[in-house]
């Protein structure tokens, strides 16, 4: 791994070229002056002059000039943040070039799709980034080292499982029912977005300690080049590798967290809900005599650990790279645990003076996961706490000796006289331990790059790759017949999933300048198949319905397998004259096989053109400006992910076990044709963009912002069909248009910069509205959002698309509240004044999506040490509170549910004082949807750099770097839930984001 690049670093392997002068004898002292200057010869101020080996220093002035004495033997070291550290032999007088490090330069080269550029020659909205090893926190997965570090990107973990992944929206969501996410590149490698049944992240395959740099292509002519899976922006990941000729050098990253939960729910203790329930007029007698806080019994503090070593080093024409990690996390929640390894190789061998280039990447990915029961979150909550986890009388054997409701079974065994009542708040200790669900993931993915400079022609490249991913995953889940499913004979299940995918393309590159006129043209095609079958509940176990043994010959009947194949055919043109205009020119054409015929070919092109202000001859004596650039770009993208791969032909499909005609004594399957819509057509996104480049004072301050407007017509959305016109209720149609709009800006200054102590800040903030702009779904202009229903097992659905309104908007009844601001229970506005409140007075009330998100980043370096902190926020985010929502009928009536059992409430509900007399429309009043806007550090740390400790053969080793971090341990909100941070709106049974405290170490050796 890359180690501490700032500019105190005591060790630096790179030697800047400077005027070496002889000293005029041993030990003499002389008055070193010299002048310091980057590469372009323009001079660096603030950089710090040292004699190697003695404390103190001094600093560059504005004209990159310094003076300081020292030995005529000594050596001199000059760094700057930024740039790599420069070591001279003293002399009296000395020019010293400074050379920048690749992540700060403007000229570094930046992966872009099929291809590199420089970043200083981009005209579309690309961000590159390296992974920030002072600030990166505890990073589990790839996308944990994205979250507040880029404009325009929110990251939200999916919670506090062990390598939970993450929804990445960049610029929001473009789409209604088809898929927002990213497009995800690793090593030139298309990763399919399916995430398999049993596998933990999309992005589990990658160790983050492999990873080199991170570009996120966001505007339309960045993006276009990917076509038909680029509407919602590209991830593109590159994994580090070796250098030709250096010498076998190893990398051990350690650590250790503990985690614990960081809040939980106020709920009435058992003594609170004695006296609750005593004012009821109601007996205590009828409660226990326990004080069981169930969130403590189901949450832990625990304990995890992650490593991983690699080697990297380089022949003379192959550098190579391997590593080796594993990750053991578990979880606050009981029972909960993920083990995962990961292992890559990399080698690039070269040819014929380089001219035929090689890159082979492998990776494998094993990983193990025990998933608990996350209902028992809301089961704790709800659970009487007067009753302890566990009796000693008899009867309870029948439910594994926890506390449960009883009642009387059905079943004609003998032995079971009572069985667990599944209509009462369950015991949440009991759902933990009674469920058993297991899952194992595989994941291999490898590539292949060969690049080919003509000999006689070198101008001219061509590159082709292969590449390949398959997954093999099984999930276990083993429910014992104690457990709370009022199931005699228990439930058993065995799913299984697996997935492949293979990219080839091949694409030629022109690439030559021709005076003042530099031209890079390059064309190509490609072809993605993506295959997908598995077993659905099949393999070993008992029918939860009949109790039967599963038959192994009914496997087939249980098997499933789909694909989707896309062809490709795309191009490129940049064009730069006097290095000042840039011009660059995409299309691409994408057919699928997810489309009928006459639709399954999208075209999208894209067009930019940036103005490098910065090189114009009028600004040859702004001495302190580094880049001044104007971008303006505008392309078209596509979308076809996150719908079914024969959404457009009629298959048939086997009914279920209850849908069998009998012949004799014989029961045959029938078989019916699934709904299908042959007007299936691409979703589409036209996107404009305009953007600003800045950067200064050696770039000490540099800021880009962005402002764009994104139009998606055609979308994608789950319609409610009339009975007969299909063969389901509701089919997938081209329905409408949307649009996103917004602005960007990020910038990364350093405050201050002596010889000792630097200061670092990064900041980035983006601001993003959208509105359905149309939306034809029949007779409405509005369609129903799956999957978010209310609480009490109301299964009304909370949020409706709807014309003029943002996607995923709240559907609600508006709360009318008494003189001190109290709602009143049950009287909601008549907004339709026709004197009944029904559905025709719901209205929609703000959405899930922030308004603006914000990420910060301070890092303060002192000598060897280093502190920082990561702050980010989000703005304007509405969630409904669900566990309120659930507890919000405190009455006799609402708190005793059947067979004698009490249901717990949340300490808001009391003071609420709701007591169920409009129960249904209490859960859908807009009282119960929430700002959560929020403040989260997400880390704190603070390391120290140290030197080397051994030397062997005039070589330092076993350098590196120990610190601590805290993470997650502050959020500053007004929401009163467990966390704000909630990625579909509905606060329902979270696993909650514990905060986690972490030591660690990295060694270079």
């Amino acid at each position: 791994m890359k180690q501490v690049k700032f500019k105190n670093a005591l060790r630096s392997v790179a030697l800047a070229g400077g005027l070496f002068l002889t000293a005029s004898a041993f030990g003499q002292q002389l008055v070193v002056k010299g002048h310091v200057k980057d590469a372009s010869g323009e001079p660096i101020i603030g950089a710090t002059v040292r004699v190697d080996g003695t404390d103190g220093g001094t600093i560059t002035d504005f004209d990159g000039n310094f003076s300081i004495k020292a030995d005529a033997k000594s050596v001199i070291k000059v760094s700057y943040i930024g740039y790599e550290t420069a070591s001279v032999n003293a002399g009296q007088s000395m020019n010293i070039i400074l050379q920048e490090q690749g992540g700060n330069s403007l000229n570094e080269v930046v992966v872009i799709g099929y291809g590199r550029a420089k970043k200083n020659d981009l005209t579309g909205s690309v961000t590159a980034m390296k992974p920030d090893e002072m600030s990166k926190g505890i990073t589990n997965n790839a996308s944990d080292m994205l979250v507040g570090k880029i404009a325009g990107v929110d990251v939200q973990t999916t919670g506090g499982a062990p390598g939970a992944g993450a929804q990445i929206r960049i610029r929001g969501g473009a789409s209604l029912s088809a898929s927002n996410d990213p497009l995800y590149v690793i090593d030139g490698l298309v990763i399919d977005n399916n995430t398999a049944t049993g596998m933990s992240n999309i992005l589990a395959n990658i160790n983050p300690n492999d990873i080199e740099t991170f570009t996120v292509l966001k505007s339309a002519s960045a993006t276009a080049i990917y076509g038909s899976r680029a509407s919602n922006g590209v991830i593109i990941i590159t994994t580090k590798k070796g250098r030709n000729g250096q010498k076998p050098t190893f990398t051990y990253n350690g650590d250790i967290t503990v985690s614990t939960a960081l809040k939980k729910y106020d709920v009435l203790s058992g003594n609170e809900y004695r006296d609750l329930i005593e004012s009821f007029g109601l007996s205590r007698d009828l409660l226990g005599d326990a004080n069981t806080d169930w969130q403590d019994e189901i949450l832990r503090t625990t304990v995890s650990t992650n490593h991983s070593i690699s080697m990297q080093g380089g022949l003379k024409n192959m550098p190579y790279r391997v590593s080796a990690g594993y990750n053991i996390g578990n979880g606050i929640l009981k029972t909960s645990w993920m083990r995962r390894f990961n292992a890559s190789v990399n080698l690039a061998p070269s040819f014929f003076d380089k001219h035929l280039n090689f890159n082979f990447t492998a990776k494998y990915m094993y990983e193990k996961d025990r998933y608990a029961d996350s209902g028992a979150i809301g089961a704790a909550l709800a659970m009487d706490p007067t009753r302890p986890v566990r009796v000693s009388d008899p009867e309870y054997s029948v439910v594994g000796g926890y506390y449960q409701t009883l009642v009387n079974a059905s079943y004609s065994d003998p032995e079971w006289k009572k069985t667990s009542y599944s209509q009462t708040p369950q015991n949440p200790v009991a759902m933990l331990n009674n469920k058993y669900c297991l899952a194992n993931s595989h994941d291999y993915s490898g590539n292949a790059e060969v690049d080919y400079k003509i000999h006689g022609f070198e101008d001219l490249h061509i590159h082709a790759s292969l590449g390949a991913q398959y997954t093999a995953t099984d999930q276990e889940t083993d429910i014992s017949r104690t457990s709370y499913s009022n199931n005699y004979y228990g439930r058993q299940e065995l799913l299984t999933y697996y997935k492949y995918n293979i990219v080839g393309s091949a694409y030629a590159q022109y690439m030559h300048e021709f005076g003042n006129h530099d031209v890079d043209i390059m064309a190509g095609a490609e072809q993605s198949h993506y295959h997908r079958s598995g077993i659905d509940n099949m393999g070993y176990g008992i029918d939860p319905v009949t109790g039967d043994r599963f038959d192994e010959k009914t496997r087939k009947d249980r098997e499933w397998a789909t694909h989707n194949s896309l062809v490709s055919y795309f191009g490129r043109l940049n064009y730069n004259f006097l290095d000042r205009y840039l011009v660059t020119a995409t299309f691409r054409a994408d057919g699928s096989s997810r489309f009928k015929k006459g639709h399954k070919w999208g075209y999208f092109p894209s067009a930019a053109v940036a103005w490098k202000i910065s090189s114009e001859p009028f600004m040859k004596n702004a001495k302190w400006l580094n880049d001044l650039k104007l971008r303006f770009d505008w392309g078209k993208t596509g979308q076809q992910n996150g719908i079914d791969d024969f959404s457009y032909v009629p298959v048939y499909v086997k009914g279920d076990q209850y849908s069998q005609y009998s012949f004799g004594d014989t029961y045959y399957y029938t078989m019916r044709p699934n709904k299908y819509n042959e007007k299936l057509t691409w979703e589409k996104t036209e996107t404009w963009n305009v953007g600003l480049d800045f950067a200064a004072l050696n770039n000490r301050f540099t800021f880009s912002i962005d402002g764009y407007i994104r139009n998606t017509k055609d979308l994608l959305a789950k319609v409610a069909t009339e009975a007969g016109v299909t063969l389901g209720d509701n089919l997938i149609q081209n329905v409408g248009s949307l649009r996103n709009y917004g602005l960007e800006l990020s910038f990364d200054v350093k405050p201050i910069v002596t010889k000792d102590f630097t200061w670092d800040l990064t900041y980035n903030v983006g601001w993003n509205k959208n509105k359905i702009t149309a939306l034809n779904a029949g007779d409405r202009d509005w369609v129903w959002v799956d999957g978010t229903n209310a609480a009490r097992g109301n299964d009304t659905k909370l949020q409706r698309n709807k014309v003029g309104e943002p996607i995923n908007s709240f559907f609600v009844y508006q709360q009318v509240y008494d003189e001190n601001g109290k709602p009143i229970e049950g009287v909601y506005v008549d907004r339709d004044g026709n004197g009944v409140i029904d559905d025709g007075d719901r209205y929609y009330y703000k959405s899930p999506a922030a308004d603006v998100i914000m990420g910060l980043t301070s890092k303060f370096l002192y000598k060897n040490w280093d502190l920082s902190f990561s702050l980010r926020a989000s703005l304007g985010n509405y969630v409904y509170y669900h566990a309120l929502a659930n507890s919000a009928i405190v009455c006799e009536q609402g708190l005793r549910r059947q067979a004698g059992a009490f249901s717990n409430v949340i300490s808001d509900a009391v003071s609420l004082g709701f007591t169920g007399q409009t129960a249904a429309m209490n859960s859908i009043s807009d009282y119960f949807i929430r700002n959560a806007s929020f403040l989260k550090c997400s880390n704190i740390t603070l390391g120290y750099t140290f030197p080397a400790l051994l030397k062997y053969s005039g070589q330092d080793y076993f350098s590196g770097r120990v610190y601590f971090t805290v993470q997650n341990p502050f959020i500053i909100t007004k929401y009163k839930g467990l966390d704000p941070e909630v990625a579909n709106g509905v606060d329902k049974d979270p696993y909650p984001r514990p905060i986690s405290f972490q030591l660690g170490v990295n060694f270079n050796f």
